[in-house]
């Protein structure tokens, strides 16, 4: 396109194509659509924001006639330009903050109308099917709720018999309403069907993985809506966890630091912070980490068998791990807190080998040093000696490792 075709296209000389307009839209680094219309924000990207505002506004704020008038809007405005995944997620929303005010009839009634469309799949919105649960239970219809929580967990299993965590969910649901029907029997079966379910729970990047792979195969049969609501979901729960990790990281760092600032009574909210977090989205090499703080923590603290049981943990979590080298450390200093002096010697002895492989020449030091005080203390003088000489070569090679790293 020259200069003067885009010229003739401003003083409205000439129509471009949809091609045209897609290059330029390029070039200028704007959507298509503002493009052709002038307006940053397309209709469904507007809709979309004002749905996670009131979504938000009912989960975490405290005006639900807000929240409520918020959905009827935006369940008009998605049934006239045909948005069919907005107008099921606005009658779910709308549904759920009806019932919340106490209007049963209508909550039910909106809340049945979404959860027939491909948007809101058992999986993807518990809180929905389990509210309508609660709903025909309190209209005296606890029939009814049981019914539709087995099709739930029945579909959920054939569908995706890898999601535990969903499969608890509606186990735990489904022994609730049947508890409320009086079947005390059956409602203790389906609470050990969750507690089995609950067990074999993998970590949330496995069930983000199994969003994404549902995502992909609703795509290629075609169920759009339900491959956009899986990848919705995917990344939201990934996104959830970065954050979560990063805070639960930046508690293990306060603690490592108060630990070795001899402010080990200080450390302990942030190690408890970190666990609930790690509880959420760690992996094993999170949670072996941790374990490993935790028992330093408790050597500091003179907690002996605390300090063991934590240090073996993270032995074990960390099998096959870099943060071995911590581990096996933690263990000779919680077994040499308790005066076991064979167990801290091997165990030490573990540690500075896998330190000094790793290359953490500082570490392997301090951890000799500490494996010489043990054996000294139990009278094995030329042993503790021998340690020590090899403490001293430790650190004259990690400072020649930090000098070059500084050139």
């Amino acid at each position: 396109m020259s200069y003067a075709y885009v010229s003739r296209i401003e003083a409205g000389q000439r129509d471009p194509s949809l091609k045209a307009l897609r290059v330029l839209a390029r070039r200028l680094g704007v959507s298509l659509e503002h493009l052709e219309t002038g307006v940053a924000v397309t209709e469904a990207q507007e809709r979309e924001l004002r749905l996670g505002d009131a979504e938000l506004e009912l989960r975490l704020g405290d005006d639900l006639r807000a929240a409520e008038e918020s959905f009827r809007a935006l369940l008009v405005d998605a049934r006239e330009n045909g948005d069919v995944v907005s107008e099921a997620r606005s009658r779910t929303g709308l549904g759920i903050a009806l019932a919340r005010s106490g209007d049963t009839r209508e909550a039910v009634a909106q809340l049945e109308r979404a959860l027939d469309s491909e948007a809101v799949a058992p999986e993807l919105r518990p809180d929905a099917y389990a509210t309508l649960a609660r709903l025909y239970r309190e209209l005296g219809a606890p029939q009814r709720a049981v019914q539709l929580l087995e099709r739930n967990l029945e579909e959920l299993t054939g569908r995706a018999p890898e999601d535990a965590a969903s499969g608890a969910l509606y186990a735990t649901y489904l022994s609730q309403a049947l508890d409320a029907r009086g079947d005390a029997a059956s409602a203790r079966v389906a609470l050990l069907d969750a507690k089995e379910r609950l067990e074999s729970v993998g970590d949330v990047h496995g069930r983000i993985r199994l969003y994404w792979s549902r995502a992909r195969a609703a795509s290629e049969e075609g169920r759009f809506p339900r491959a956009l609501a899986y990848l919705r979901r995917a990344v939201a729960l990934l996104e959830a966890t970065d954050d979560t990790l990063e805070l639960a990281r930046a508690h293990l760092t306060c603690a490592h630091m108060m630990i070795a600032d001899g402010q080990a009574e200080q450390a302990g909210p942030h190690l408890e912070r970190a666990e609930r977090l790690l509880g959420l989205a760690g992996d094993r090499a999170e949670m072996g980490a941790l374990r490993t703080a935790q028992a330093r923590w408790a050597v500091e603290l003179d907690r002996g068998d605390e300090a063991l049981e934590r240090a073996q943990e993270a032995v074990e979590t960390l099998e096959d791990e870099e943060g071995q080298g911590d581990a096996w450390y933690a263990l000779g200093s919680a077994h040499a807190l308790r005066n076991e002096v064979d167990e801290a010697d091997s165990a030490f002895r573990r540690a500075v080998e896998l330190l000094g492989r790793r290359g953490d020449w500082r570490e392997a030091a301090k951890a000799s040093r500490e494996w010489a005080r043990a054996l000294r203390s139990a009278g094995r003088e030329a042993e503790a000696f021998d340690v020590m000489e090899q403490a001293t070569l430790l650190t004259v090679r990690g400072m020649g490792a930090e000098a070059r790293r500084s050139r």
